[in-house]
């Protein structure tokens, strides 16, 4: 057996101080080497340099297990544990010095995410999730928002060149047809969150990397939201969808992108 609770507190304060290192940088950002991944996808010394951070970290705490991150090639374990990284999430924001990136740490085992830790340092906010245990927001309990019509809240919106960006106006135009609001921040991980903490009502993507939302899909299933039902394994070989909302609001979610995206 992993022991996950000491995994939890490890993930909860290593993402405190990557955070603390990241800040650093964004004080610092205008001296940055930044380098252009493709449209609009942004990489910084800083996202690699606060990576190599946390797997260092990982490799003197938990030296058996596997690492998969978004900057660095993966490296294989032997326990049957597997971390994957995003260390700045929200890249587009940080070298545009917009305050909306996290630290996004998530622990998988058995095809399932078993701890989710996104800690944003610009506002202090530390959001926790353990399978079966709940999820809190800075040590309280998250609950996604309840009873919450879609014509009264906001959907969160996630695009990327992965996929073909005409696709993402049939949702945008669903979406305004039935009275919300549509959000993007740049940064999926903490639209996850925000749908986790009540803020937001679902977070849509027709495609994420694992090191983007496998932290804050388990939050909002611990907060009592409803997310697809994936592979964490396969996520990370390959990535994937991610639909995630309210109970009140899911199912309409699924059939907006399904009906977009031909699925």
């Amino acid at each position: 057996m992993h022991n996950i609770t000491a995994r939890k507190n490890f993930a909860v304060a290593i993402a405190k101080e990557a955070g603390s290192l990241a800040l650093e940088y964004f004080a610092t950002r205008d001296t940055l080497v930044i380098d252009q991944k493709g449209a609009q996808d942004w990489v910084s010394e800083a996202d690699r340099n606060v990576e190599t951070f946390i797997r260092q970290k990982i490799v003197n705490s938990f030296p058996d297990d596997g690492i998969y991150g978004e900057e660095h090639a993966e490296k294989a374990g032997s326990s049957g544990f597997d971390w994957v990284i995003d260390p700045i999430d929200g890249t587009t924001n940080f070298v545009n010095g917009i305050p909306a990136w996290t630290i996004v740490l998530a622990g998988v085992s058995d095809n399932q995410t078993q701890i989710g830790v996104i800690f944003e340092p610009n506002v202090g906010e530390t959001y926790v999730a353990v399978r079966g245990e709940g999820a809190t927001l800075n040590g309280h309990a998250m609950q996604v928002a309840s009873s919450v019509e879609l014509a009264s809240g906001t959907v969160s919106i996630g695009y990327s060149n992965r996929v073909e960006a005409s696709k993402v106006i049939p949702v945008i135009t669903a979406l305004i047809e039935r009275g919300a609001l549509y959000h993007r921040n740049a940064s999926g991980a903490l639209s996850l969150a925000y749908v986790a903490a009540g803020r937001l009502l679902g977070y849509i993507e027709e495609h994420m990397n694992a090191w983007d939302c496998l932290a804050g899909q388990l939050m909002i299933a611990e907060a009592g939201g409803e997310i697809e039902d994936q592979d964490a394994d396969r996520m990370i070989r390959d990535g994937g969808r991610v639909i995630a909302g309210t109970p009140a609001v899911f199912e309409t979610l699924k059939m907006i992108c399904d009906d977009a995206w031909n699925e």
